[in-house]
């Protein structure tokens, strides 16, 4: 009788676990908000957001002439690459030509419903080479799905 009252203490312990994990149903599922619709890496609001953003980042806390003039080789590198029950999140990666004329690779992240006050997508983007308070080093690696984050830099710029 013991051992009975044991094993289905242990069982209803593991799916109680399982279950507390949030890893059985989506976000959206279990959130009304959430769709799991989100706008690509090529998207213009995502990638105006950007250059908006990295161009007052650079004059205002740096006080670096340094803007964004044009993105090329955009491609996605992971749509809820962490799981379905975390925040729809869509991993992208770009090539942007500075004004200085150099290229740097930027590592993004559209949100669903993360820009201010929840109301919105939201971006989170770095460009690697100019983290330069190193938000989200090591070059820029907080960005990227958690899979691929200790695959190192030649993963990520194997086409670049």
């Amino acid at each position: 009788m013991k051992r009975l009252a044991l094993a289905l203490a242990a069982l209803f312990a593991l799916t109680v676990s399982a279950e507390a994990g949030g890893f059985i149903t989506p976000a959206e599922k279990r959130w009304a908000p959430f769709s799991g619709s989100l706008p690509v890496c090529d998207d213009p609001g995502v990638l105006s957001w950007i250059t908006s953003s990295f161009g007052g980042k650079e004059s205002e806390y740096w006080n670096s002439p340094l803007q964004i003039e044009g993105y090329d080789r955009i491609r996605e590198i992971g749509f809820r690459a962490n799981g379905a029950a975390y925040i729809p999140r869509r991993y992208c990666v770009a090539r942007a030509t500075l004004n200085d004329g150099r290229r740097h690779l930027v590592v993004y992240q559209v949100q669903e419903d993360l820009a201010f006050a929840s109301i919105g997508d939201g971006v989170e983007w770095c460009v690697i080479g100019l983290d330069r308070n190193l938000a989200y080093a090591p070059a820029c690696s907080a960005l990227r799905p958690y899979v691929t984050r200790f695959l190192g830099e030649r993963a990520l710029t194997a086409r670049y």
